[in-house]
């Protein structure tokens, strides 16, 4: 690898990968986390419920925080283009990967496109907050017009957020909707990677029996977990969401309890 190539990976593993190397004394296993629709990677503080040994690393996509000046990308198959190759060059050491919402989606077509390249496979997907892919489409938001959207949006992950921050993130809240609502399940093959699956017990968007519907796309353990709360339970509950994963992470391919549901 050139100089110059060096450096513009480099470049772009910052942009994308935040956390890489914060333990790099004592991480023994990492996890990616992905947000939701119109967050950015600082929407999530789950680094400080980790002990040492996990070092965590948001995913920074375009068009938000730091990176607001960007486009945002409009297609799972976009997202999945830029962060491959910069996963696939950070599996020095075991990884799983953590998405809420939007960024299952993201986390579970990641780890197809891992596979296809051959490359080192999350010990485990936690997927959070997402109906399984298989399941037929629900009414799109993603072509409403602002004034619809931004109703719309008032319940869910914005709710109570000041109306002109609503307006000033609807550009990207939009293109995130594009991502979800455009994507195509195409994987027949399931994961040999462990799922967890969480979601909220109070979640109207997300049902129980949606979530249970993940085992289909893996061969091997499964595990459902219900959290008190909405579609939003990750902010009250990120210490014991911590403590679920960091169980499970450390071991690769180990055994978990029987699904629920």
């Amino acid at each position: 690898m050139s100089a110059a190539t060096s450096s513009a990976s480099g470049r772009a593993e910052r942009l994308w990968l935040r956390g890489l190397d914060s333990r790099r004394q004592t991480a023994r296993h990492r996890l990616f986390v992905f947000p939701h629709a119109g967050a950015g990677a600082s929407s999530y503080q789950l680094a400080e419920h980790f002990p040492d040994s996990i070092e965590v690393c948001p995913v920074q996509l375009p068009g938000r925080e730091n990176r607001f000046a960007e486009p945002p990308l409009l297609s799972v198959e976009a997202v999945v283009d830029e962060l491959a190759p910069l996963v696939a060059a950070r599996s020095e050491l075991p990884f799983g990967f953590f998405g809420h919402s939007m960024g299952a989606l993201l986390a579970f077509a990641l780890a197809h496109r891992l596979r296809d390249m051959g490359a080192p496979l999350p010990t485990r997907l936690f997927l959070s907050a997402l109906r399984a892919p298989q399941l037929p489409d629900r009414e799109p938001l993603h072509h409403l017009s602002d004034a619809d959207l931004l109703t719309r949006l008032a319940r869910s992950e914005f709710a109570g957020l000041d109306p002109e921050l609503q307006e000033l993130l609807l550009p990207t809240v939009r293109a995130d909707l594009t991502v979800c609502e455009t994507y195509e399940h195409c994987h027949p093959s399931p994961l040999p990677c462990p799922f967890t699956v969480f979601g909220g017990d109070r979640d109207d968007s997300v049902r129980e029996p949606e979530l249970a519907a993940w085992r289909a796309h893996t061969s091997a353990a499964f595990e459902l977990r219900m959290f008190p709360g909405d579609h939003l339970y990750v902010r009250d509950t990120e210490q014991q969401l911590a403590e679920s994963i960091a169980r499970t992470l450390p071991v690769r391919g180990r055994e978990t309890s029987p699904v629920r549901g």
